[in-house]
């Protein structure tokens, strides 16, 4: 089989339009957000931001995690509180509930890589505080359903939209549907910063908070377009984390926001074309999106039907020897998107749905950048793994 021509870990350049800025900054030193009086790289890319994604506010910060960390500390979660989570997500975010003292509490996921909504609404007692609902791997829940059952307890939902910017539900923005949307720059998304991230939401005391304990000491918040009495309220009353971003990396973000409708419409397509190559094979299946969701992805993710643990193995092995690497989560080790590898939480519960599925579901990137001969050249690895480990498909049901 022929080599694949492209690496699929390779980024896409940043573009040209931000150099110009970068070799300026570089010139003047001036990386801090707040030495400006307005009108910072770093302000700027909150305000394109917040207009490109649709809400009312946004803050920079330096990583996704750090913007999940400050959405639970601006919801006033503290020690011992629960928060639910999806059991399959990255360890970022059980982290970032750790980082604020909080409980998480983990809701089983299914096959479609979707929360197990008996489950979550299950878990949804009078102690929890809040819920985060990471749209993993880009893959939306049920937004619908989980909102209502939000709304009807009083518990506010964070959306962790780090896989998902360009992703829509019901024709609205991932991230704008719930209390909090939290977006990643990290270089495997769509925009690339190399790190860093955005937290976005409508209402003005919350940014506030988040704001202050981000790093905006003394009156640097009066640099926030937000309303000042929000501000004042909690002058001194909250403390400090310094997860700023830079004046540096948001000038490498900001002219990639312009990219995103193309990235996005060529990600889904790439997604889309591999998706129906794999599911012409009785041994591989991509789950279908949910009906309001519209998905922006740069990777896919896909289950091994009938395949025994050593089967999975071989599998993973023949892909790798052809060409394309592509992970088993519940099979590679220390994965960080295996439940029962977060020790750090204590003592993790019986979750059979989610466990069975991490233990077949498989997971390649497929960046919006690769052609459609690149694409057709990993779909036709995976195809070519799965027949040298279960036999040719001509011979299936005979």
């Amino acid at each position: 089989m022929a080599q694949i021509n492209a690496s699929v870990y390779d980024a896409e350049p940043i573009p040209e339009a931000a150099r110009e800025e970068i070799a300026a900054l570089l010139a003047s030193g001036d990386l801090f957000r707040y030495t400006a009086a307005s009108d910072a790289p770093v302000s700027r890319l909150e305000a394109e931001f917040a207009q490109f994604i649709g809400a009312r506010y946004a803050l920079a910060v330096s990583s996704c995690s750090g913007a999940l960390f400050l959405s639970l500390k601006a919801l006033g979660v503290g020690p011992g509180d629960k928060v639910l989570i999806p059991a399959f997500t990255f360890a970022a975010v059980p982290s970032a509930v750790v980082h604020a003292e909080a409980q998480p509490v983990l809701v089983e996921v299914g096959t479609d890589f979707r929360i197990d909504m008996a489950d979550f609404e299950a878990k949804l007692t009078p102690d929890v505080k809040a819920i985060i609902i990471s749209h993993m791997r880009g893959q939306t829940s049920d937004m619908d359903a989980i909102m209502a059952l939000a709304e009807a307890r009083g518990v506010p939902v964070i959306e962790d939209a780090a896989h998902s910017l360009g992703t829509t539900w019901g024709g609205r923005n991932i991230g704008t549907i719930a209390r909090i949307g939290c977006f990643s720059f990290q270089s495997y998304k769509l925009m690339n910063g190399g790190e860093g991230g955005m937290m976005i939401t409508d209402d003005p005391d919350i940014i506030a908070r988040a704001v202050i304990m981000s790093g905006a000491y003394e009156h640097n918040w009066k640099k926030h377009p937000v309303l000042h009495e929000s501000f004042a309220r909690w002058q001194n009353r909250l403390p400090l984390y310094n997860m700023r971003m830079s004046n540096l990396s948001a000038a490498v973000v900001r002219p990639q926001i312009a990219e995103v409708p193309r990235r996005v419409r060529d990600g889904r397509a790439n997604h889309d074309h591999v998706a129906g190559l794999l599911n012409a094979s009785p041994w591989l299946e991509v789950p279908p999106p949910l009906a309001p969701e519209r998905r922006a992805p740069d990777s896919i993710q896909f289950n091994l039907l009938g395949f025994s643990d050593s089967e999975t193995r071989a599998f993973m092995e023949a892909s790798a020897r052809m060409g394309v690497a592509v992970q088993v989560f519940g099979m590679s080790a220390d994965n960080a998107r295996a439940f029962w590898n977060w020790k750090f939480i204590g003592e993790t519960p019986d979750l059979p749905k989610t466990r069975a599925m991490l233990m077949r579901a498989c997971d390649a990137r497929l960046p919006a950048r690769l052609t459609r001969a690149e694409c057709d050249q990993i779909a036709a690895v995976f195809l070519a793994a799965a027949e040298e480990v279960k036999g040719p498909v001509a011979a299936y049901g005979t």
